[in-house]
């Protein structure tokens, strides 16, 4: 048992400090510019369908008399609603973990990576793992995460203007993502990584071996079926 928890530990490791790029010497990947536009969409279309769930009204203008009656408008197309959606949006991303086990856009997610789940695991059996970093320190935010927060923020600032145009004039039309991000920040780039869905993966393996059961289910029962008949020709 001690030899294969040391094989497993040992592929683990080997997973979690991948050798590639100069910052990858020290198991460090930064996102790149389509991960980064992925991870800003995805989050603040989330924060906006929070944020639309409401049927407030507001009250919009002064006077000191009260006697002109206020502009009211709806919240879910008020500027205070895009305001109250961007602010902070990028703070979310906190909540992710750096998935390693993953190599595209996905390594991105939320919820406990299955390799720190794993070595998680090793440890509560009594397994001695050293990542080099104390084990209170291994759920907090990575430096790829707080590095990611920070393209964000940098993103969002650049493209402000283009977030409200599409607020007030195109979502109904098109997707964050690909006004953002495919028409604009990654005009002419590389955005492959918007099209790299961890949910479309798990539902086609699920629907696999879905499809598996039944046939077994299926085989079965015609064996069923037709053990009356071979007991009859016996």
């Amino acid at each position: 048992m001690l030899l294969v928890n040391r094989a497993v530990l040992f592929n683990l490791l080997f997973a979690y400090f991948a050798f590639g790029d100069p910052e990858e010497e020290q198991g460090v990947k930064y996102a790149n510019k389509c991960e980064v536009c992925k991870v800003l969409a995805t989050e603040l279309e989330a924060r906006l369908d929070e944020t639309g769930k409401t049927n407030d009204v507001l009250e919009i203008g002064y006077s000191v008399d009260d006697v002109v009656p206020k502009k009211k408008k709806e919240y879910k197309k008020s500027e205070l609603r895009l305001v109250e959606s961007m602010e902070n949006v990028c703070e979310r991303i906190l909540e992710y973990n750096i998935h390693k086990e993953r190599t595209d856009s996905t390594r991105f997610a939320k919820g406990m990576s299955q390799t720190f789940k794993t070595l998680h695991g090793l440890v509560d059996r009594g397994v001695n793992v050293d990542l080099g970093i104390p084990y209170e320190l291994w759920d907090k935010p990575s430096v790829e995460i707080t590095t990611l927060k920070t393209q964000c923020e940098d993103l969002l600032e650049n493209y402000e203007a283009d977030i409200e145009d599409w607020y007030y004039n195109h979502q109904r039309e098109i997707p964050l993502i690909r006004y953002l991000c495919s028409e604009r920040a990654l005009k002419g780039q590389n955005d492959s990584c918007l099209n790299e869905n961890l949910d479309i993966e798990k539902n086609i393996k699920k629907q696999k071996k879905k499809e598996v059961s039944k046939e077994d289910a299926d085989s079965k029962k015609s064996m069923k079926d037709n053990s009356p008949n071979m007991k009859q020709e016996l």
